[in-house]
């Protein structure tokens, strides 16, 4: 198996999110999919394969962390369209069935990817006992994103106090089905972004995720009622840092950015 790590959500090496991109001829058993996600041991890796043509989709594509299957993944999905633009695997929009639906990817003239996602559905809840405690922040507005994420959108007071942000990981597990998102608009959106976010999944495995794609789904709807304007730039404000420009159509959201291959070789087992 040929493996590529791929940083996604940047435009230079060793920042955005990593993710391990396999192409295949065909998927093989899904403990071994698991196990070679838990070998590569990125948020997530990312496996496709390619399908018979004339169908509504032109490569399967599945999205494993090292300890579970997901039901979505922005971050994997620009580094699968990016390997497959750069190798000349496919040109042109790429057309991904997975178990979110189809997802398009489109490559831009300024070398990003456009990714075409289902907007999350949003729905305000109240705040669930402990949550203030487990991420150490008091939450300003609470929202479930629906069962594609399956995370709680919190919205804290500014951007220092995501920056500041250090949960108790295992409190906050018992708190959705994958973990939190926290967000704050951008202090000053002079530098390039309007809205921050942490994203913290203990439940599928990982603590902080780097830059997370799916989670702009909720943030994209978010923001943009808030600040009025369909097309926003968010900052993921992890230690790596990655930017997600968001671009809402009503029921889609369009998520860009760039990716960078920085490891590119083979599976020996």
């Amino acid at each position: 198996m040929r493996i590529r790590i791929v940083d996604a959500f940047t435009d230079r090496p060793f920042a955005g999110n990593p993710a391990g991109v396999l192409l295949l001829d065909a998927f093989p058993d899904d403990d071994r999919l698991q196990r070679v996600a838990l070998e590569v041991n990125h948020s997530e890796t990312a496996f496709a394969h390619r399908l018979p043509a004339g169908g509504e989709a032109d490569w399967a594509l599945r999205w494993f962390t090292p300890a579970t299957e997901v039901a979505m993944c922005g971050h994997a999905t620009l580094a699968t369209a990016h390997v497959l633009h750069t190798t000349g695997a496919h040109e042109g929009p790429v057309r991904f069935s997975t178990r979110s639906g189809v997802l398009t990817a489109t490559p831009r003239e300024d070398g990003a990817i456009t990714l075409d996602f289902p907007t999350a559905p949003l729905t305000p809840v109240q705040t669930p006992a402990g949550v203030a405690e487990a991420l150490g922040a008091e939450p300003r507005t609470v929202l479930d994103t629906g069962p594609n994420i399956g995370d709680l959108l919190v919205e804290v007071a500014d951007e220092k106090t995501v920056r500041g942000l250090a949960p108790d990981l295992t409190a906050l597990a018992a708190h959705s089905e994958r973990g939190v998102i926290a967000t704050a608009r951008a202090e000053d959106p002079d530098r390039g972004y309007d809205y921050v976010s942490r994203c913290f999944f203990p439940n599928v495995g990982i603590d902080e995720d780097p830059v997370t794609g799916s989670a702009h789904t909720a943030l994209a709807p978010f923001w943009s009622e808030r600040l009025g304007r369909p097309d926003l730039t968010g900052l993921q404000a992890s230690s790596r840092s990655g930017r997600v420009r968001t671009e809402l159509r009503g029921g889609r959201t369009l998520l860009s950015g760039h990716a960078v291959t920085v490891i590119d070789g083979e599976l020996l087992v």
